[in-house]
């Protein structure tokens, strides 16, 4: 997976926005204005490519075991949040579905109201 598929991917999703609130190199993917992605664009430049997703704590912990690019969230809630090292031993697949299980988390933990409004203006 490169920069783009990841981008691409990411913003494919329902009322998705890109932000840097921390610096001009940590690109943050939001919905309903919280965080469900973060990358390092030095990283992926320097063939380090590394996501933060957030996740369910028990699907992290079997997650953690399963791979060895899955590790804790870097500078985040390591209960809540793995760091995804790309191009390891996690196929591309697994990662897509390991963004999407991150959106769905933070899209349920909005508001009723929002979510009713994310899902019809993508209609």
């Amino acid at each position: 997976m490169n920069i783009q598929q990841f981008y691409d991917f990411c913003l494919s999703k329902k009322a998705v926005e890109e932000t840097f609130p921390f610096d001009k190199d940590t690109l943050v993917l939001k919905v309903g204005g919280k965080m469900f992605a973060l990358t390092s664009l030095s990283e992926w430049e320097n063939g380090k490519p590394a996501v933060n997703l957030k996740a369910d704590p028990e699907k992290s912990q079997q997650l953690r075991a399963e791979y060895d690019a899955i590790n804790p969230g870097y500078h985040m809630s390591k209960v809540h949040w793995n760091t995804v090292s790309i191009n390891q031993d996690v196929p591309d697949k697994m990662v897509r579905e390991l963004i999407d299980h991150s959106y769905d988390l933070v899209f349920a933990s909005l508001s009723k109201k929002l979510q009713n409004d994310i899902l019809q203006s993508a209609e």
